[in-house]
């Protein structure tokens, strides 16, 4: 029962809003600038408790960090392990922590696709080749798949459930879906028979879905929801468990007294699926709205935006001046077999770009962020930094003011270095030792055109960057151009070199890997790389003058960028594979809307199989040609 997820409010509300709190955020001891606390989170009493706490808890004025290309923040790739000593070799998700998998719209064991194509789940025998035929679908009603997760005969498949309209009127006591309300239904299918699969088990959380990981036999999902029903009063989420329904006890829900723009709900639950008898395990916490997930084998880390503010003295009733900076709240949480124990908290400057922006290693919890500080005589300045945190998630050591006036648009950590891309008219990659935690430093930095959003490793030496090329207009401003790959030498740390580089397109081209790494198919063995990519076009007849770098090029083609890469060869591109024809693009303008887009690929032995919403189409990984295709419509 939940009312709208942020209420608008009037500006002289706002305004009193934010007096009342820097009034007292001027009164209450400030944490130095730039240090962290470890900030302890309780129980709530009893539901009075938390109504009271949600009633009368003085929020920040709203403020809303974010990737700002990315949407909201949710995250070395395995190559493809034999299921059976005599299964063929076939690639797996790409994948940022091994040994934890991460849900996705296309799966393979080897054997078999299981393919999402928006409200259900395609089961296609994929293997071999000549024998592919669609074997069963799995329809959901009320909502849209977010991913899936395969382990052994068993299916598990992530809705979110879309607000139901024109339910009976509410009734005090009693739960019923209400306008807006959301629900994240995780359900399981034994699928020992993949032409009938046979649902075993229907959960579900309130709320919407934030991720999920899966390590061994058990999945975690993470979701918030909101903290008021339909009638304006606080309520605790709800767990549904195959017809029953449970609210969560407030007391069993942890909070913080540290002020939030916007109390919401995480809900963490564990799922083994491998025993339909083992209740789910769960935690929830009463904090923001969470923005960022990273997961290693034994802890979840979520992330959650904030501001600081510092203010002058006070004329009258209001702030001389005001200035407001980012930060990020951290709340670790162990896990062990399906145990979820909350068990750290912590806080550092900075927003983060995404789930890569974060690494746990040797016990240590590593972060890259960007920091907007607001001084209103000199508008926003952008500083990135490094932090290193301690087992309790105090900050041991830390790297700051890299490259001030851009932000981040990539990182990666590989063991003790941390490999970060910063932008704004040309692309420095960074290279910093994080070998001693309390003492990070910078080792080399290169200086290329262009930018990388994504940042894959090759091996222990050489990065695989993915983002766009540019034309600098000025100092500080560059047009981007085409998607551009490029392959980094990081041997000689103080003198990093781009080795190798392809540029696909003009102005206007696109890959889904720039904003979802698990679009990416890598096999170093196989000196495979294939990327989903829209490439645009300019015609230079249209600019007699010379083409301007501001210039747009129209959407030409659609499909699979395939290149062989290896270190002595560099980049080569192979070919493209499409399952769009020019009357797809004709009829409906752009490729996606014809369902012909290509977003995934990948090998099962010799085969590639590519897969959109209408088709998988299978090409031999040798030479290209085409194999045969499947129809999923």
């Amino acid at each position: 029962m939940k009312r709208e997820y942020v209420r608008k409010l009037s500006y002289f509300a706002l305004l009193i809003a934010f007096v009342v709190a820097l009034a007292i955020g001027l009164t209450r001891p400030q944490t130095p600038q730039g240090s962290s606390t470890t900030t302890d989170l309780q129980r709530f009493a009893s539901y009075e408790d938390l109504a009271d706490f949600v009633k009368n808890a003085t929020p920040y004025p709203y403020y809303y960090t974010n990737d700002w290309r990315n949407g909201p923040t949710l995250g070395i790739a395995e190559d493809g392990k034999a299921w059976a000593s005599l299964a063929p070799e076939y690639s797996t998700t790409n994948i940022q922590v091994e040994g934890v998998d991460e849900a996705d719209i296309v799966k393979t064991d080897g054997q078999y696709l299981y393919i999402v194509i928006d409200n259900r789940v395609v089961i296609v025998r994929a293997y071999p080749a000549d024998e592919a035929v669609v074997l069963s679908e799995i329809e959901v009603e009320g909502g849209s798949i977010a991913g899936i997760f395969i382990k052994g005969d068993r299916l598990a498949v992530f809705e979110n459930t879309a607000p139901v309209y024109g339910i009976e009127p509410y009734e005090p006591g009693l739960r019923s879906i209400a306008p807006q309300e959301q629900r994240v239904t995780i359900k399981v299918y034994d699928i020992s028979n993949r032409e009938k699969p046979a649902l075993k088990r229907d959960l579900a959380v309130d709320g919407y879905y934030i991720g999920s990981r899966m390590i061994g036999g058990f999945v975690y999902v993470i979701v918030n929801g909101s903290v008021y029903g339909i009638d304006n009063e606080p309520v605790t989420p709800g767990i549904y468990s195959d017809g029953s329904v449970t609210d969560v006890p407030a007391s069993d829900i942890w909070h913080s007294d540290v002020p939030d723009y916007s109390y919401m709900y995480t809900t963490i639950m564990a799922i083994n699926l491998e025993d339909d008898a083992q209740e789910p395990a769960r935690q929830t916490l009463l904090v923001g709205a969470a923005s960022g997930l990273y997961v290693s084998t034994s802890n979840i880390y979520i992330t959650y935006p904030g501001q600081a503010m510092e203010a002058t003295a006070m004329t009258g009733v209001m702030p001389e001046r005001v200035y407001y900076t980012s930060k990020t709240a951290i709340h670790r949480i162990h896990i062990d077999d399906g145990v979820i124990e909350l068990n750290g908290s912590g806080e550092v400057p900075g927003r983060l770009l995404n789930q890569f922006s974060m690494d746990e290693y040797q016990g240590y919890f590593r972060v890259a962020t960007t920091t907007d500080d607001f001084r209103p005589e000199g508008g926003v300045t952008l500083t990135n930094q490094v932090y290193i945190l301690d087992g309790d998630l105090n900050i041991a050591g830390r790297l700051e003011n890299l490259a001030p006036g851009e932000q981040i648009h990539s990182a990666r950590f590989m063991g003790n270095r941390c490999y970060l891309v910063t932008f704004r008219s040309i692309d420095p990659l960074f290279v910093i030792d994080l070998k001693d935690p309390y003492n990070p430093k910078v080792l080399g930095e290169l200086k290329v055109t262009g930018y990388s959003d994504y940042l894959h490793p090759y091996d222990e030496n050489h990065i695989i960057g993915i983002g766009k090329e540019t034309v600098a207009a000025s100092e500080d401003f560059a047009w981007y151009q085409g998607v551009k790959i490029s392959l980094f030498d990081v041997s000689d740390v103080s003198a990093p070199k781009e080795i190798a580089k392809y540029e696909i397109g003009d102005r206007g081209t696109d890959s889904p890997v720039l904003t979802d790494h698990k679009a990416l198919l890598f096999d170093r063995s196989r000196n495979l790389l294939v990327i989903p990519v829209q490439v645009a076009q300019i015609d230079a007849k249209d600019y007699p003058y010379g083409v301007p770098p501001h210039a747009y090029g129209e959407p030409v083609w659609q499909g699979a960028y395939v290149f062989k890469i290896s270190l002595e060869d560099g980049l080569e591109f192979r070919g493209g594979i499409t399952h769009c024809t020019g009357a797809d693009f004709s009829q409906y303008g752009y490729f996606y809307s014809a369902g012909c887009f290509v977003e995934r690929s990948v090998f099962i032995d010799d085969v590639l199989y590519t897969i959109s919403d209408v088709k998988v189409k299978m090409n031999d990984l040798d030479t290209l040609d085409e194999i045969g295709e499947v129809s999923l419509r």
